[in-house]
């Protein structure tokens, strides 16, 4: 088991989220959960390239505080939604593992970094309420949350469980 923790940068990592205050609960919570039972935790950055003020360099860029990695944890950059588009993570995660994926955005990176996991074979895990995203165009941030959470990934493309599974499961 690896736990995946995408693209939760300062840029994005605000009150205009979908459920702000309970996904970073959450997602603290299992963090810490997956440390205290040395389940390695791994951590994703989006580059929109130099310039657009999300890239290397920038504050927005950098990982949110709430979130913050650990002495010797690994950080990736990827440049496309999912993150096994860094080739060097998708080599580095081994087909058949067990991935528990959490971070943003719920439509954009999460949902490909779900999908693509799950063609290259690997076990998806996505703890409730440990995603987001923000309204856009066509939905509320609640009602995107809802379509990928609940009918689009759930026995098709992950495993979506409560946050208590997700730190037991962390902690087998």
């Amino acid at each position: 088991m690896k736990l995946l923790v995408i693209d939760i940068q300062k840029g994005i990592t605000d009150g205009r989220l979908y459920n702000f205050e309970q996904f970073i609960k959450n997602t603290v919570r299992i963090i810490d959960a997956a440390r205290r039972n040395n389940v390695e935790v791994i951590f994703v950055q989006h580059d929109d390239g130099k310039g657009s003020g999300f890239s290397v360099g920038d504050e927005d860029f950098e990982i949110a505080d709430q979130v913050a990695p650990a002495d010797g944890e690994k950080v990736f950059v990827k440049t496309i939604n999912s993150c096994f588009g860094n080739t060097e993570l998708a080599e580095y995660l081994k087909a058949g593992d067990s991935l528990m994926i959490v971070g943003l955005q719920t439509n954009f990176c999460i949902d490909a970094s779900v999908k693509s996991a799950f063609e290259r074979g690997f076990r998806v895990i996505v703890p409730n309420g440990a995603n987001s995203t923000f309204d856009n165009d066509y939905m509320s941030g609640e009602t995107t949350y809802r379509y990928y959470n609940e009918m689009m990934w759930p026995n098709r493309f992950a495993e979506c469980i409560s946050v208590d599974e997700a730190v037991a499961m962390l902690g087998k």
